[in-house]
């Protein structure tokens, strides 16, 4: 809790760093671009899980940028075996479905996942760091009935199992695969999945102590900075029906590169009825505003608050994005999202691009090293999840 003293001190730092950068060209926009199609072949019963494993909040990995960076070019066999998928239903079933990929030319990715090399590495991507709290605490709680029904914070969501997640459909939530499978099977409590939306008990009309004004939110949101009041929040709860997990991160082992796949889509039981976020295929982190990507979660350590943050992106493989932003688990699970400008709609617009995955440490050369890892929504995997949400290939098409 901030001292009244402190106050001034922080609202010039603020008003500083929320300052928009002044582009040289032209807005920074969402590039239109085709897709390939991921379609279901056959589908085949599968045993029924055991649910015994509590969900980890968090995740690790031995495999460093660097690594992911030499990983061999997934073939078309292979990216068919990694993205057929798992159904879990609500009454305990599970399906296993193969797909099939159509219109897409490996030859086309120029990503730098399997480059020598990232063009822009983060100055801070070797830095030791020892919590997933890097330097000043840079994270928002936002408060108060205004801001928590407000979109974008509205689509932030609470999954059962302690992680978050973001709607990005009339009834389907996108979520961390982790948060529902452990690698090797079904964690406890993905049977009766429920998905949380917190709410004010009461109306709450007192004015805030802090403001960040609106024309600031091409860069940062709009948010009350004020110590939430805990008893008046509570969750309203809606089970799932149905669980969607990539076969890419079902590997017998969650520990290993199979977190370029650590995603899963959640579709409830009835309509939410809020504003959900698009999705859009993740562009290069240079291509973003000031490079810049916000997520909000539950961080465990604020229970019963919804947490924002932004911070500057830094290397990105074809799959996944790291980044130096404050979080802590159950933040896992967010969706992560750019603001940029549509001009086809002459607006901007928001969309969900990653999938915050969590706080991963990697040792190299006896010495650890910490990162934050989004996973980055590529046009293969905006095709699959589409597809989970919409139910045809037809208005998944572009990206």
């Amino acid at each position: 809790m901030r001292t009244r003293a402190a106050l001034p001190r922080f609202t010039s730092l603020l008003f500083l760093l929320f300052l928009p950068p002044v582009f040289s060209s032209s807005r920074p926009q969402w590039v239109p671009q085709r897709v390939p199609v991921v379609l279901p072949q056959q589908t085949e019963a599968r045993p029924t899980p055991h649910f015994l494993t509590p969900a980890r909040l968090d995740v690790s990995s031995p495999c460093d940028p660097e690594c992911h960076k030499k990983a061999p070019r997934p073939s078309y066999w292979d990216l068919r075996r990694l993205l057929a998928y798992e159904t879990l239903h609500s009454d305990g079933q599970l399906t296993e479905t193969a797909i099939g990929i159509y219109g897409y030319d490996p030859n086309s990715d120029t990503s730098p996942a399997y480059s020598s090399g990232s063009s822009e590495k983060s100055e801070q991507s070797h830095i030791r760091r020892k919590r997933q709290i890097f330097g000043h605490d840079g994270r928002f709680s936002i408060a108060g009935q205004t801001f928590l029904l407000k979109y974008p914070f509205s689509v932030a969501v609470k999954l059962s199992t302690g992680c978050s997640g973001t709607l990005v459909g009339d009834r389907h939530v996108l979520t961390a695969a982790h948060c529902v499978h452990d690698g090797k099977n079904y964690v406890k409590g993905a049977q009766k999945l429920r998905v949380g939306f917190l709410k004010p008990k009461h109306r709450d009309t007192q004015a805030s102590s802090f403001y960040i004004p609106s024309n600031f939110t091409n860069h940062v949101e709009g948010a009350s900075y004020a110590p939430p009041i805990n008893d008046k929040m509570k969750f309203q709860w809606i089970r799932a029906k149905r669980t969607h997990v990539p076969k890419g991160w079902i590997k017998g082992n969650a520990n290993d590169i199979g977190m370029d796949y650590d995603y899963a889509l959640l579709e409830l039981k009835k309509p939410h009825k809020r504003r959900h976020m698009k999705l859009g295929v993740s562009p290069p982190a240079q291509k973003l505003p000031g490079r810049r990507v916000h997520f909000s979660g539950y961080d465990n350590d604020r229970p019963g608050q919804l947490v924002y943050r932004f911070c500057r992106a830094g290397e990105e493989t074809s799959d996944l994005l790291y980044q130096h932003c404050d979080a802590q688990p159950g933040a896992s699970g967010s969706g992560v999202y750019a603001r940029m400008w549509d001009g086809r709609r002459r607006r901007w617009e928001r969309k969900v691009i990653g999938v915050f995955s969590g706080h991963q440490w990697v040792e190299r050369l006896g010495a650890s090293q910490e990162f934050n890892v989004a996973v980055r929504i590529t046009p293969l995997k905006y095709a699959q999840i589409c597809y989970w949400i919409k139910g045809n290939f037809v208005d998944c098409r572009e990206g």
